[in-house]
């Protein structure tokens, strides 16, 4: 009888494992060529809304969105992401950078970084071609600090961005580099 329970109670652990884990990857599979992200898994390119054109925007509206869509062009997928304005420029960060788990989850970070950079950024409907260029730590970055403590009640710290534990990249204009 004992036996029988055991078995009953792998069949159990197993059953109770293997269907979430189907169900996230299914989730994750079908999500993968999205207009965008949905909020536990990346999407695909970001098609609709307007492409902005014209002279760099005031980002200072960016204050009252908390999320934004960016979609890197290569390799071409989305998430959600926050977004911090800093002395008239827009600026994301990637947290846990300084740990394999961290660039793993945070892959995205990685790819810009070691890539071309080309994104899109979507904020309230309007599409923004970017480059990401990654900021090593600067006294222009205090800013982008004080405004993650503000708006999102964030840890960060400069020790953090200094010893690459956080990432920090300006959503630059595409053109000019």
């Amino acid at each position: 009888m004992t036996k029988k329970l055991l078995v009953v109670a792998l069949q159990l652990i197993v059953a109770g494992i293997t269907i979430p884990a189907v169900a996230l990857a299914t989730l994750s599979f079908e999500n993968r060529n999205n207009d965008g992200p949905s909020i536990l898994f990346p999407g695909g390119e970001l098609v609709s809304g307007d492409i902005y054109s014209g002279p760099e925007p005031d980002w200072g509206f960016t204050n009252e969105v908390s999320t934004v869509h960016l979609q890197l062009d290569d390799p071409l997928s989305s998430r959600l992401i926050w977004i911090e304005e800093s002395d008239g420029k827009v600026y994301i960060t990637s947290d846990y950078m300084g740990t394999w788990l961290g660039r793993l989850w945070k892959h995205w970070a990685v790819q810009a970084y070691e890539g071309d950079g080309l994104a899109v950024v979507r904020i309230n409907g309007i599409r923004y071609e970017r480059r990401l260029v990654r900021v090593f730590y600067s006294t222009l970055l205090e800013g982008v600090i004080d405004k993650k403590i503000e708006k999102y009640r964030s840890r960060i710290t400069r020790e953090a961005i200094e010893s690459g534990e956080t990432w920090v990249f300006e959503l630059a204009p595409r053109e000019g580099g």
